[in-house]
């Protein structure tokens, strides 16, 4: 048999799964029958279908074998968009990912584990099959690896704090002279997904209307939609209060955001973006725009940290 080894980087997120080159949901379906419509993986005689309804918060997602799924899913995806040869061998898989830097300590070694040590794997995907192996694995700290991305951007500086808005959580972590100090760092439940549900709720209490969290992406984006104005306007008022609280929530731990430079990394950051700008507390930043920035900087950690070896 045939081995090729193939490098992957992915970031687990509560909202969204990100590798280097695709998006998608945190949410998967298990079936014991093949699906009807839409792509589906099969692993262990079950099918599994990708789902626009995220899973629940996990801060362990190590503790059900879902985000192992996933996991597979974006290895396949790779997988095709390289168009590699594996009919007849084993794909011995790299992979990198990572974890919140309050979490890291404590998980990283649990989160390596959950991915070790399963031995070659027969997957079907979009019409192929394909035989993996994950072979070797190594996490890193999120946030640091986003800023990876932008070190060109952030080098001159001494201190300069990541500031991650996520799904359910809002991380930072301190870096000094570009390295990362885990002595300043938190995991907060700010991310986005409380935003979403006191909009839903409050328009739902006061309007009579039903909106989801797309909808809401769409008014803070500025999109065209079917909405009143007194929606859309309490929408943007609720996300400005909400900024403020967490710009807030971060000084009241203090961290001082007007010195040094502030690098916002995620979804959240960009989504809410328009709004970080405007506000008077903060100084220099600079916005990692890229959704797959932590995915690609677990990359970037793991072929330095492979050249070392």
């Amino acid at each position: 048999m045939m081995y090729q080894k193939f490098m992957v980087a992915m970031d687990h997120g509560n909202r969204n799964m990100k590798t280097e080159n695709f998006i998608f949901t945190s949410g998967l379906v298990e079936s014991d029958c093949r699906p009807a419509l839409g792509d589906y993986l099969l692993y262990q005689d079950k099918f599994y279908s990708l789902s626009e309804q995220r899973i629940p918060y996990m801060r362990d997602k190590t503790a059900d074998e879902r985000f192992f799924a996933l996991t597979l899913f974006g290895i396949a995806m790779e997988v095709q968009r390289q168009a590699l040869p594996f009919d007849n061998g084993c794909l011995q898989v790299e992979l990198a990912v990572g974890l919140p830097p309050k979490h890291y300590g404590a998980l990283y070694e649990k989160f390596e584990n959950y991915f070790k040590n399963r031995g070659r794997q027969q997957i079907f995907y979009r019409g192929r099959a394909c035989e993996i192996e994950i072979c070797d694995v190594a996490a890193y700290p999120q946030d640091y690896a986003a800023a990876m991305t932008v070190y060109s951007e952030i080098v001159e500086y001494d201190r300069v704090l990541t500031i991650d808005i996520g799904g359910f959580t809002l991380d930072y972590l301190m870096m000094r002279g570009g390295r990362p100090d885990l002595s300043v760092c938190d995991s907060l439940e700010k991310g986005v997904i409380r935003l979403y549900n006191e909009v839903i709720s409050r328009i739902n209490s006061e309007k009579d209307i039903l909106l989801e969290e797309q909808d809401i992406d769409r008014i803070l984006q500025g999109k065209r939609g079917d909405y009143p104005a007194d929606v859309t306007d309490l929408v943007e008022s609720m996300t400005r209060v909400y900024v403020e609280d967490i710009l807030g929530t971060l000084r009241e731990r203090g961290l001082d955001l007007k010195t040094g430079c502030v690098v916002w990394v995620g979804g959240g950051a960009m989504l809410l973006r328009k709004y970080l700008e405007n506000s008077t507390r903060i100084g220099h930043s600079v916005f990692v725009e890229d959704i797959c920035a932590n995915a690609k900087g677990y990359g970037i950690l793991y072929q330095i940290q492979k050249r070392g070896r």
